[in-house]
């Protein structure tokens, strides 16, 4: 679909919302380099809580940003990066709003402090290629929309030094054929501004490994997505894997274990036959010992296949997390959940051999 794209905000502009939010400029340097030029695996956890609540819910009340004891936390655990979930609509109240200077005041603060613990952020805009219930690509949120969205973050937090740029979480119930629109759309407004941050695309159907090659909505992702165009060829494919009886980490079972393991080495497969890359961005068990088993079965199929696979992040961690909530990693009062053991070989090596993603490209 041909379409013309129309920035209001000049980078100027947003270094005047810079300043007005009162974030650190020295900090948010841009650089002339690609990020993650060094080649670091991925290794992540999603910091839930910037994407809770509803639509206009009231920071504080209906959602949150990580705390700096949390960000220690998983810092001093060996993670090396933080996919960071936050609203669209929290972030630009309207299609045709400027971002709101509070809300991107709290979402910079919160990469100048992940980034001072040195840790990669991934930014996560967690609404499921919807802008209030309404699909990109419709009448509502035309494909324009989106990509004046991603310019005004690539101009805010292009070519920063580990800033990566997630297009979007789980696309769901919409032709795979429009979604790949949409995200072509992103990405030549995110290089229209200059920036060469690592992209990273999900597929439709809640961008699940165990569906790539299905026919949910349309095409598959496993077609369809090869169509992405990046000048640059800057970026991976982002799937999300769980391990419950149907696959959609909402209940409180591993009961696919093997065939959840299964689609993450059929997928490596798939990224190696296509010459592509992939992230795994969601994955995450119970606290039972059989869970934790196959957790750990799963991260090393990823490490293991370091050639196509550029890390992972855990769902999830975050301040707000129930301390009944299945998968969460977030430490109680007597200290780490079960779930880090199965995480753990490897975040404890760091040698050049066992930590660095060959994927990932000079």
């Amino acid at each position: 679909m041909v379409f013309r794209m129309k920035f209001p905000t000049s980078k100027s502009t947003m270094l005047d919302l810079l300043r007005a939010s009162g974030v650190a400029l020295g900090l948010l340097a841009m650089t002339s380099q690609s990020v993650l030029a060094s080649g670091a695996c991925l290794r992540g956890v999603n910091l839930a809580g910037a994407e809770f609540g509803e639509e206009d819910g009231v920071y504080g009340t209906a959602y949150t940003y990580p705390t700096d004891e949390t960000i220690a936390y998983f810092a001093d655990k060996g993670f090396n990066s933080i996919r960071l979930p936050f609203s669209w609509s929290h972030l630009q109240t309207s299609l045709d709003a400027e971002f709101d200077p509070a809300e991107f005041a709290r979402l910079s603060d919160t990469v100048v402090r992940l980034r001072a613990a040195g840790l990669t952020v991934v930014l996560d805009p967690h609404n499921y290629a919807r802008y209030r219930g309404e699909l990109i690509g419709s009448p509502a949120v035309p494909y324009e929309a989106f990509a004046k969205f991603w310019s005004e973050l690539a101009l805010a937090f292009g070519n920063q030094d580990g800033v990566v740029f997630g297009l979007m979480n789980e696309p769901h119930s919409m032709p795979t054929e429009q979604w790949l629109s949409g995200a072509n759309a992103a990405i030549a407004a995110i290089r229209g501004a200059g920036a060469r941050n690592l992209i990273l695309v999900p597929g439709n159907a809640w961008s699940g490994a165990h569906s790539w090659t299905g026919e949910d909505y349309g095409g598959a992702n496993g077609t369809v997505m090869l169509g992405v165009e990046d000048p640059l060829d800057h970026y991976a494919f982002e799937v999300h894997q769980y391990f419950d009886d149907d696959f959609s980490g909402t209940k409180d079972n591993c009961s696919r274990a093997d065939d959840a393991v299964a689609a993450i080495e059929n997928y490596s497969q798939w990224l190696r036959d296509n010459g592509k890359r992939g992230y795994l961005g969601e994955f995450g068990v119970p606290k039972e010992e059989a869970c934790i088993q196959a957790l750990e079965r799963m991260v090393s199929v990823v490490e293991r296949d370091r050639d196509v696979w550029i890390g992972w992040a855990y769902w999830a961690g975050g301040d707000w997390w129930p301390e009944e909530e299945a998968l969460n990693i977030q430490p109680t009062a007597a200290g780490d959940r079960p779930q880090l053991r199965g995480l753990s070989q490897a975040l404890t090596d760091f040698s050049p051999a066992a930590s660095t993603c060959p994927a990932l490209g000079p």
